[in-house]
C-alpha cells in the first residue's frame, strides 16, 4: 500500500470530541473510543500539503469560493458516480445537519409530521423536535440479515398527511446501501404523494464491494425537482471538523429559499481552508480512497470472524457501505444501562450506545471500523472478554 494506516495518531489533549470527552462522559480517561463517526487515520497527504500551504499564507481573513470548487464536486460525481451534476444546483452549508434543519425549518410548518426511518442517525430527531415539528416513525425491518424499508406503513404516513421526509442513503447506523429497485419504490410513493425529501447521503463514497450508491435524486428529473441532497468530503477523507458541507438541489426556488436563509444566518461565508481541502480531496486522493476502503474492509471482516469465534450470541448486521459495524447484543439479556456497564466499567472501551438511534436500537451497539487494525483488536478482545465474563 502506498498510504499507511497502521499508526495511531496521538490526538489525546488536542481537543478532540473523541479523545478527549471519554473521561467526562464515560468516566474513566483510559476508555478506548471507537463511536464518534470521524477516523482515527490521518487525511491524505494531498490534502495535507494544501492545507499547509495555505496556513502558511499567515492571514486567516475572508474568503471566496472560485469556479474550482464547484468544479472539483462535477467532476468527482460525474466520474465516481455517474451523477450528472451543474453548477446552479450546488450550495454550501456549515454542515449536513445544519442543511437537515433548514430543509426542515423551510419546507413544513410547525406541528407538521415529518417522516424518519428507524433506527437512525440521532440528530434526525433532534432537527424535526427543536423546529417543533412532530416525529413520524417509519421503523426499518430486519431481513435476511439487513434493513428493508417497511413500504406498507411508509405510504400509510404519507396518507396520513406528513409532510416531508429525511431520508438516508447509505445507511446510518445499518449500513445499507440501498438497491436501485428500492430506491425506484420508495421515489413512486414520493411522487404520488408529493412528498419532498431530504436525504442524508454523506456516506456515499464509502461503499464496499459488490455494492453500488445510486443518488436518489439522480433517478429521474421529477424525484430531482422533489429532492435535497446532503452531501460532503468530510466522511469521505477525515476532514469533519473543517465544518464543510454541500447541497445539491436542481429545484431553483426551493435552492432559492435555502440560499435566503443561509445567508440571513450568515452562513454562507466560504471556510478559510475547506475549500482547499475540497479541491484536493476530489481531484487528487482518488488512490487513497481506494487505499483506505481496502483496510477498512479488512477490519471488518477482522471484526465478523471475531465476533463469530469468541461472542457468537453477538450478531453483527455486515454493512454494504460506511466505516460503521451494527451489532445486535439484545442476546446478552443488557438493557441499555447494563451495555454502557459492560462497556464503560468491564471492557473498558466506548461504542455507540444504540437506543441513540431510537427505541429500535435498544440492545444494539455501533462500533467505528476506522482505526488502526491494533486498536480494533484491542476493543473487540476486550469487549469479548467483558460480554463473556458475564456467565462466569
Amino acid at each position: 500500500m502506498a498510504y499507511q494506516f497502521d499508526e495511531l495518531i496521538n490526538r489525546k489533549n488536542t481537543r478532540s470530541y473523541k479523545w478527549d470527552q471519554v473521561g467526562p462522559m464515560f468516566g474513566n480517561e483510559d476508555i478506548l473510543p471507537l463511536w464518534v463517526a470521524d477516523m482515527d487515520f490521518p487525511c491524505p497527504p494531498a490534502v495535507q500539503e494544501a492545507l499547509r500551504k495555505r496556513v502558511e499564507l499567515g492571514a486567516y481573513g475572508y474568503a471566496i469560493r472560485t469556479d474550482e470548487y464547484a468544479d472539483a464536486i462535477m467532476s468527482w460525481f460525474g466520474r465516481k458516480h455517474g451523477w450528472s451534476l451543474q453548477r446552479e444546483w450546488i450550495s454550501d452549508s456549515p454542515s449536513v445537519v445544519t442543511t437537515l434543519s433548514l430543509a426542515v425549518e423551510q419546507f413544513t410548518a410547525p406541528g407538521d409530521q415529518v417522516v424518519i426511518q428507524t433506527p437512525v442517525y440521532y440528530p434526525f430527531y433532534d432537527v424535526v423536535r427543536m423546529n417543533d415539528r412532530e416525529l413520524a416513525l417509519n421503523p426499518l425491518l430486519i431481513r435476511n440479515g439487513h434493513y428493508e424499508m417497511d413500504m406498507e406503513h411508509l405510504e400509510s404516513l404519507f396518507q396520513a398527511g406528513a409532510k416531508l421526509l429525511l431520508f438516508c442513503n447509505p445507511h446510518n447506523p445499518g449500513g445499507r446501501v440501498w438497491s436501485r429497485e428500492e430506491l425506484e419504490a420508495l421515489g413512486a410513493l414520493c411522487l404520488r404523494y408529493g412528498m419532498t425529501v431530504v436525504s442524508d447521503e454523506i456516506h456515499c463514497d464509502l461503499v464496499y464491494p459488490d455494492y453500488e450508491y445510486v443518488p436518489f435524486a439522480s433517478l429521474s428529473p421529477e424525484l430531482a425537482d422533489r429532492t435535497i441532497t446532503c452531501l460532503a468530503a468530510t466522511k469521505t477523507f477525515n476532514l469533519p471538523g473543517l465544518h464543510t458541507s454541500f447541497m445539491v438541489v436542481s429545484n431553483r426556488e426551493m435552492k432559492a429559499k435555502l440560499d435566503r436563509r443561509i445567508k440571513a444566518l450568515s452562513i454562507h461565508m466560504s471556510h478559510h481552508l475547506a475549500q482547499e481541502a475540497v479541491v484536493t480531496a476530489y481531484n487528487e486522493c482518488e488512490d487513497w480512497l481506494d487505499e483506505l476502503m481496502v483496510y477498512i474492509e479488512g477490519n471488518l471482516n477482522y471484526a465478523l470472524d471475531y465476533l463469530a469465534e469468541h461472542l457468537p450470541q453477538v450478531k453483527p448486521m455486515k454493512p454494504e457501505g460506511t466505516y460503521l459495524l451494527w451489532l445486535d447484543c439484545r442476546a446478552l439479556g443488557l438493557d441499555k444501562n447494563g451495555l454502557k456497564k459492560l462497556m464503560y466499567e468491564g471492557a473498558k472501551v466506548a461504542f455507540n450506545e444504540g437506543s441513540t438511534f431510537g427505541t429500535e436500537g435498544e440492545g444494539w451497539l455501533r462500533v467505528n471500523l476506522a482505526c488502526p487494525r491494533f486498536v480494533l483488536e484491542k476493543a473487540m478482545a476486550q469487549f469479548c472478554a467483558a460480554a463473556n465474563s458475564l456467565d462466569a
